[in-house]
């Protein structure tokens, strides 16, 4: 990669404690079909009890011209520690960050949220450009 291609990632290589609105994206590599982000950290807040909601993410996408860069992927993420949002719409709202900044012709993010009165839930949101 080109120092050019690197211009627009502000954060990588960076020191930085707080989280961020929106992925940055570097052009994708030929020949990658597939890219798959997994953590089990991702944290909540369940709107209605307030407790903290610990969640399993997977994002996986087909990347047209651009990857998501995964320090800003992490730094994105951590924006919903203290957000009150259920699953479903979690995993929608990931979704569509992919699909508006990084545009692959296909993401899908599955969420499986750690139980809580032994319930696990999980939701998966698809879009396709």
């Amino acid at each position: 990669m080109t120092e050019d291609q690197t211009k627009t990632l502000t954060i990588l290589g960076q020191t930085v404690r707080h989280a961020v609105e929106h992925v940055e994206v570097f052009p994708a590599p030929s020949h990658v079909t597939n890219v798959r982000f997994t953590s089990d950290e991702l944290a909540s807040v369940c709107p209605v009890t307030q407790q903290p909601d610990l969640s399993h993410v997977v994002i996986e996408y087909s990347p047209a011209q651009w990857c998501i860069e995964s320090k800003s992927l992490k730094l994105y993420l951590w924006k919903f520690r203290d957000r009150p949002v259920f699953c479903e719409a979690l995993a929608a709202e990931i979704a569509d960050e992919v699909m508006t900044v990084c545009k692959p012709k296909q993401v899908t993010v599955t969420i499986t949220q750690r139980p809580r009165g032994g319930i696990e839930v999980q939701a998966t949101a698809s879009r396709s450009a």
